[in-house]
């Protein structure tokens, strides 16, 4: 039975918007019934050609069908829209290309630009804290070059490196060190193209970067099409890659630091289930909650960027996390490490039109 868009229990989302506040807590007991589960209405709309009240099916080239809904003019969300392909293609890029420097993630403020992390948490190695005085003995060059490569240099952070565990001093003198599979689980989130200065909430066209890949701009132009003004193209100029586990949760916010709202925000979802809360103008008004599943895209744009939305929960239990296709697609050996982590995690890639 499909929910009605008109009567969305307050009971069962409040349960859900309350999930936010509970970071690290074990999920609590929450009615589903009232979140909508849009594979299951394409799979109505294409048998019976049949929609719930207040949601409309487009059609489009990029794909069979695009859902929007009546209530919120610019929120399109597109069930299954990337490949199986195309979703193990961008967990690989996620963990391995996204998160290198000159990009910038959430662990840059404390340890600077961390180099091939997720092949150091493959390989069981470990994040040190070199010794003050090896870092003093810095000829006048490189100490030129740290202060020059701006706040994320070895300068105004302690300089650290991977190094073999095994390799650690079991006497002597003790330093800092953590594992790098750790550092990896504590992942939040890299930023591509134009970099997000987040103490400023705004970009920073200075900061050095890594160009959104072409073959990534190229599916989002494709995606954006739909909600895009007429007569325009949808132009990737920064993105923001989130890494959620076990737990993790994103509470309701806006995505306003963009010059141009009415051009959308392309969101694509990958591994684990997820619940998505899309609210209304102001915090108070009571959200609509979707499942979202990996390869799904949700465009954003004019209204909808002005609504308050988050993610109270993604779903790691094997019975729920509806990944099969990528273990399945992750079997080979190679690719046991991504397996791993993606069995227990959910990435989304936001893209932007800055300007």
């Amino acid at each position: 039975m499909m929910p009605n868009l008109q009567k969305i229990s307050k009971h069962s989302l409040a349960g859900l918007l309350y999930l936010s506040l509970l970071r690290k807590r074990q999920p609590r007991p929450v009615d589903l019934s009232d979140v909508f589960d849009f594979r299951c209405i394409l799979n109505s709309f294409n048998l019976k050609n049949e929609l719930p009240p207040g949601i409309v099916a487009l059609q489009s080239d990029i794909s069979p069908t695009i859902f929007c809904l009546e209530n919120h003019p610019g929120f399109y969300i597109i069930p299954g829209a990337l490949s199986t392909e195309e979703q193990c293609q961008y967990i690989r890029e996620s963990l391995t290309s996204f998160p290198q420097p000159p990009n910038r993630t959430n662990h840059n403020a404390i340890y600077g630009p961390i180099h091939n992390l997720f092949t150091a948490a493959k390989d069981n190695k470990v994040l040190i804290e070199e010794e003050t005085s090896a870092r003093n003995l810095d000829n006048e060059e490189t100490s030129a070059t740290n202060l020059a490569s701006g706040p994320d240099s070895c300068s105004t952070n302690p300089r650290w490196k991977f190094i073999e565990e095994s390799s650690m001093s079991s006497g002597g003198k003790t330093c800092k060190s953590l594992p790098a599979s750790f550092l990896l689980r504590k992942l939040r989130w890299s930023t591509l193209g134009l970099q997000f200065d987040w103490s400023r909430r705004d970009y920073d066209v200075f900061l050095p970067h890594n160009k959104i890949p072409d073959r990534l701009c190229q599916l989002a132009k494709r995606m954006a099409a739909t909600a895009m003004p007429a007569g325009e193209e949808f132009q990737p100029e920064a993105a923001i890659v989130n890494y959620f586990g076990s737990g993790d949760t994103l509470g309701g916010h806006l995505d306003d630091m963009e010059a141009d709202w009415s051009k959308p925000i392309v969101s694509m979802s990958l591994g684990c289930k997820a619940i998505f809360l899309l609210g209304g103008k102001c915090r108070r008004d009571l959200p609509l909650a979707m499942f979202l599943r990996s390869g799904d895209v949700v465009l954003m744009a004019g209204e909808a960027r002005e609504c308050f939305h988050g993610i109270p929960r993604i779903f790691t239990e094997k019975e729920k996390s509806e990944i099969a296709h990528l273990e399945l697609q992750f079997s080979k050996e190679h690719d046991v490490c991504f397996l791993e982590y993606i069995r227990t995690s959910r990435i989304n890639i936001n893209i932007r039109q800055v300007f």
